[in-house]
């Protein structure tokens, strides 16, 4: 069980709005009794989207935040920074960094968000920019990836920062004492890949937080031989949107090869449950929910297309952090490789 959790969601970004983000809310309170949850919105449609039944929890476990602006899903980051200071976005952000909420939950623009947290939450100590991450799919249950956008060319430096703060992740999350983390590059030999990608395999190997398998290629992701890849942003959005359109071609051969004939059709029957099994393993929605690491407190970003199941994936992946105290695990690990390498000086006693 995890532990209580107070949880700010932009209820109106995203492709479905409130709408969305309401129902997935109310599904979350259900499951989790010591979840707190505030809604941040215009209170006039958030109120609307609540059952009666439902509004017996406001004010105690449920709570609304007015916010009179929406950050639209194609909006630059920077107007939305400048101009949009009351979006639901914005303020929901705010309550992380002043309170009550320990962590936000949005659907909306990706640009936006991760502009506006850094702008409002700062970055930790010791972090030149904040990556994102989510699991992926791998051979014995999934891989932790990042920098999956967030920051197209990375230096050594950064993707040092990375390595920990993924490490990090998927240790107190996934309770792996020693998490194998391996670098993406085009090959595996020594020389392969860019100075940068050369130069932080130096710095992570000598990592003693960090348990460094060496370069991985990209098939490699899903083979489950690493629990982390590090990799710059545009290589790890490429990868990750490559990847989802590889499964939503096999899923559409499989259907057009299982609907061809009769004989076809009844073969599908047969595999029924191993059909439905292969579905659930691959759904998305029970992956929904990217971390933006590295900045002082936790906020999760919801895929803007998310149905209520995603959208509450994502809620509980920010409950699952704020539980793990994810954000100190990270500044206190970074600390000790940064000291270890004399780049930090240690605070007194």
């Amino acid at each position: 069980m995890t532990a209580p959790a107070h949880i700010a969601i932009d209820a109106m970004s995203g492709d479905h709005g409130h709408t969305v983000a309401v129902a997935a809310a109310l599904l979350c309170l259900r499951e989790s009794p010591d979840l707190h949850l505030t809604l941040v919105g215009q209170r006039d449609a958030l109120l609307s989207s609540l059952p009666v039944e439902a509004q017996a929890l406001l004010n105690q476990r449920l709570f609304l935040q007015h916010a009179s602006e929406v950050v639209g899903m194609d909006e630059a980051p920077s107007k939305a920074l400048r101009g949009k200071k009351d979006s639901s976005m914005r303020v929901a952000l705010n309550l992380v960094k002043s309170g009550p909420a320990q962590a936000c939950v949005s659907a909306g623009n990706t640009g936006a968000l991760m502009a506006t947290a850094k702008f409002v939450l700062k970055t930790l100590p010791g972090i030149d920019r904040p990556a994102i991450t989510a699991a992926i799919p791998a051979a014995n249950g999934h891989t932790h990836m990042l920098d999956l956008g967030a920051n197209a060319e990375c230096s050594a430096e950064q993707l040092f920062q990375f390595a920990v703060m993924g490490s990090v992740l998927a240790s107190v999350i996934h309770g792996l004492d020693r998490p194998r983390v391996g670098l993406l590059n085009i090959g595996t030999e020594e020389l392969k890949g860019t100075p940068e990608v050369r130069e932080a395999q130096e710095l992570i190997a000598a990592a003693s937080e960090v348990n460094y398998q060496g370069y991985i290629e990209g098939d490699g992701i899903f083979l489950g031989r690493c629990d982390v890849v590090v990799c710059d942003g545009f290589t790890g959005n490429v990868a990750l949107k490559t990847t989802e359109g590889a499964v939503r071609l096999i899923r559409n051969f499989m259907t057009e090869e299982f609907s061809r004939n009769i004989f076809t059709r009844l073969a599908g029957l047969l595999c029924i449950l191993v059909l439905k099994a292969l579905g659930k393993r691959l759904d998305p929605r029970n992956y929904n929910g990217a971390s933006f690491l590295g900045l002082n407190g936790v906020v999760i970003k919801s895929h803007g297309s998310a149905d209520v199941k995603a959208f509450a994936h994502a809620i509980r992946v920010a409950q699952l952090e704020v539980s793990k105290d994810v954000p100190n695990r990270i500044s206190r690990t970074l600390a000790h490789a940064l000291q270890a390498r004399g780049k930090l000086t240690p605070k007194p006693a």
